[in-house]
């Protein structure tokens, strides 16, 4: 038996209870998990859920349960605990034996899927013309993550930047551009320059009728193919995507050039997506837009809520785009999930925008669409982080800010410059990206420098820190042990660690299938923490036989392992030595 061990005995419990009292459950109603209890390994809930209905005492059934239940293989002892808990025990021999096997599979246990899917995934979507600030940080880490998580699960994944690339704004920036005679080949403009340009020419926009009325003619330009403005707005676009790609490149985010798919891209569908949902009879005139009213959802007065698809003025909106979006990437891209990490306020757009897509007939059947949502960084006074001069925080500025802040770490080893310089960015960019990847992503979390760089607690640096620890004993030890070595359990922090290793599997399935990146973190800490109790507790290159000091360093060997496959399912790297 390989793989996922909560499975396993899902299955065998599922299967006593059909033996036992003729019912049918799957592995998954079996509510095996994890036990808390001394001396049990894992705990099944299914008698207490069952009681209820049958009408009998929950002890008594966990017993007949227990009684039926296959105790070869994985399984060496079922008893009734609690209120009617059935808890099972790992057999010893098995653990040993498939401690030694796990030393030969690249996937720790971790099989993929039976039936993969085609997932996009929409992430990051910064906006042209304007720096990356440190609201743009939750959405690039998060996707990322779950990125990487579907693809290791065996998923198809394609990622798209939805970058803000069309529109007013631009209409606004380039006719400034203009005005102040940036127009030629020659005038280089950084995205510094960029971020002053835009928030002068807001500026201008809201205060003078003739600019306005100049920018809102240069949209139409834009939008019409004129050659000259077009030209401009590709100077802006491919300056702004330099800069996407410095930041990613600094984060460790996989997102690149061939991944951005702008709102300009898919403004060529949108006129026939009207045509479409007109001819479908789901969308009307209302106060002089064109507008879908999906069923089911209703403004704050009670009334139809109104998904607004063409302006009053001829433009389009957001909705327009998203739903454009989505028709492209299931029926020309044949995705079968749509995923959108995006700030949990836009959770109702999504959902009227998922209504309409149901309603017209482009989201059926076996496909899926779902808003991933999350919540604000928060600063230490509980509000929206800022810069110290009240404006939003550049995330280079605060990527720069994690390297210099990890140096103090690195400078403490025996290292070279250039190994110190690298381990500082590992260390640096891992804490800020495990911060917001090890809270629950639905909810808002403080950024505290002190506590995402401390050297204990439920950081990175923990976690990379005992895998240096354990790569430094595999070094002296000449090696990592070969497949097969034989594993002795002999003290109860051996067994806990082993444990904690063989439930890698799992973790990595519940954050997948939740989108939950912070339950692979969390195992990963409790991994850690198991792997500091066994190193300080257990000697393993001085170990009291060869046959010991060998099976320690398997138990080394594996946690590593673990570790450094976690982090880089997080983004996150595992330097060797800090």
């Amino acid at each position: 038996m390989h793989g996922n061990v909560g499975v396993e005995l899902g299955r065998r419990v599922a299967a006593a209870v059909q033996d036992a009292l003729d019912l049918r459950i799957t592995a998954e109603q079996a509510a095996v998990r994890p036990s808390k209890q001394a001396g049990a390994d894992y705990q099944s809930g299914i008698a207490l859920a069952l009681a209820g209905t049958l009408g009998r005492d929950p002890r008594e059934l966990a017993r007949e349960v227990a009684a039926r239940l296959d105790t070869t293989g994985p399984v060496g002892s079922a008893q009734v605990s609690g209120p009617g808990f059935v808890n099972l025990v790992l057999a010893p021999g098995w653990l040993a034996d498939r401690a030694g096997a796990l030393l030969g599979e690249e996937r720790l246990g971790a099989a993929p899927v039976a039936e993969p899917r085609r997932i996009a995934i929409d992430y990051s979507s910064p906006n042209v013309a304007k720096e990356m600030h440190v609201g743009h940080l939750r959405s690039s880490v998060l996707g990322d993550a779950i990125a990487r998580l579907l693809r290791f699960a065996g998923h198809e994944v394609v990622a798209h930047n939805h970058i803000g690339d069309w529109g007013t704004p631009f209409g606004m920036l380039i006719e400034h551009l203009a005005d102040e005679g940036r127009t030629g080949a020659g005038d280089e403009l950084s995205i510094g320059d960029l971020n002053g340009f835009y928030q002068e020419a807001r500026k201008k926009f809201d205060a003078e009728l003739d600019f306005a009325n100049r920018a809102r003619r240069r949209v139409v330009l834009l939008q019409g193919g004129h050659q000259e403005t077009l030209a401009l707005w590709r100077r802006l676009v491919e300056q702004s995507a330099r800069h996407f790609e410095q930041v990613y490149d600094l984060l460790g985010v996989g997102l690149t050039a061939a991944d951005v798919y702008g709102e300009s891209f898919y403004n060529p569908f949108l006129a026939d997506l009207v045509r479409q949902l007109s001819a479908k009879r789901l969308v009307k005139v209302s106060a002089g837009a064109i507008c879908a009213f999906p069923e089911g959802f209703t403004n704050r007065d009670g009334d139809p809520q109104a998904v607004i698809v063409r302006k009053r003025g001829g433009g389009y909106g957001y909705a327009a785009t998203d739903l454009a979006t989505a028709r492209y990437w299931i029926e020309e891209r044949g995705a079968t999930d749509l995923l959108y990490v995006v700030g949990s306020p836009q959770a109702q757009h999504f959902a009227l925008v998922f209504a309409v897509l149901r309603e017209a007939g482009w989201l059926t059947g076996d496909l899926h669409a779902e808003h991933i949502g999350f919540g604000s960084i928060l600063g230490e006074d509980g509000r929206t982080v800022r810069s110290r001069a009240g404006g939003a925080v550049k995330l280079v500025d605060l990527l720069v800010e994690a390297i210099d802040r990890a140096a103090g770490i690195a400078a403490r080893s025996e290292l070279t410059d250039d190994q110190k310089a690298s381990v500082a960015r590992a260390v640096g960019i891992g804490a800020v990206k495990y911060a917001d990847l090890s809270n629950d992503r639905r909810r808002d979390y403080v950024f505290d420098w002190d506590r995402m760089l401390a050297m204990d607690g439920n950081t990175a640096v923990y976690l990379q820190y005992a895998n240096c620890r354990a790569r430094a004993v595999l070094r002296r030890a000449g090696g990592e042990p070969a497949a097969g070595t034989p594993v002795l359990l002999t003290d109860p922090r051996e067994r806990d660690l082993l444990l904690r290793i063989l439930r890698f599997p799992a973790a990595c399935t519940a954050a997948t299938e939740g989108y939950a990146p912070h339950k692979l973190c969390t195992h990963l800490y409790d991994t850690a923490r198991a792997f500091s109790a066994f190193y300080a507790g257990c000697p393993i290159l001085t170990a009291d036989t060869p046959e010991l000091r060998a099976s320690r360093l398997v138990l080394a060997t594996l946690a590593a392992r673990v570790l450094t496959l976690g982090l880089s399912l997080l983004g996150i790297e595992a330097p060797e030595r800090m």
